[in-house]
């Protein structure tokens, strides 16, 4: 993390130019759908900078789809075989990875038909939530966001991982979350995702984030 230079900025401003630099971005497996991972814990909400970059492509005019992970949780009776609050669970078993790519890479493979199911399972109710698939047209975006995205191999054509240090990553989980700490000190010690992702954002003060350009 030393080694790496970051420049103040904006969260605006961050939006604007992470817009700019995905409007030209050709993915090199020839699939006209750019997919864009905004990788971080919970508490760094990697899906507000998603969102900022989906409302500054919609201004361009160009058409993108955010999607949580949270929507692709495996079924309770199996994220939860070993408790609520095992930690190994919780970074291999929690989120649905085949249905994610069945569901949502697949359609944005070349070749493919762009039509992407946006979630498969109410996070709060362990319900499918039925909802109906969108057909995101060639040339628009996918802008996934979740954590641990980068050690699934996912076909990404950018990387984002927005980074608490682990201080604020603990003041700012809360107390009921404080238990899924370890895995995130997991994925940091296997996965690297600081020199690992394309773009680099550091959010301890979430009023004053800083990237690497």
């Amino acid at each position: 993390m030393d080694r790496v230079r970051l420049e103040p900025i904006t969260w605006d401003r961050l939006g604007d130019l992470l817009a700019e630099r995905v409007l030209d971005l050709k993915p090199d497996d020839g699939s006209p759908w750019p997919r864009i991972a905004f990788d971080g814990a919970p508490a760094a909400h990697p899906g507000d900078l998603a969102d900022r970059v989906a409302e500054a492509l919609r201004v361009r005019g160009r058409p993108s789809l955010a999607i949580d992970t949270a929507g692709f949780l495996r079924p309770a009776s199996l994220r939860l075989e070993y408790g609520h609050q095992d930690v190994d669970a919780y970074y291999d078993g929690w989120f649905d990875t085949g249905a994610l790519w069945r569901e949502v890479f697949g359609p944005l493979e070349p070749g493919g038909d762009g039509r992407v199911l946006p979630d498969l399972r109410d996070p709060l109710t362990d319900r499918s939530t039925r909802s109906p698939r969108v057909e995101l047209p060639p040339g628009g975006l996918l802008l996934l966001h979740g954590p641990f995205l980068l050690r699934h191999w996912f076909p990404f054509d950018l990387t984002v991982h927005v980074l608490l240090s682990p201080a604020a990553l603990r003041r700012r989980t809360p107390e009921a979350e404080q238990w899924t700490l370890p895995a995130f000190e997991r994925y940091e010690s296997e996965t690297d995702p600081v020199t690992a992702a394309d773009v680099l954002i550091r959010a301890d003060d979430p009023r004053h984030p800083a990237w690497n350009g």
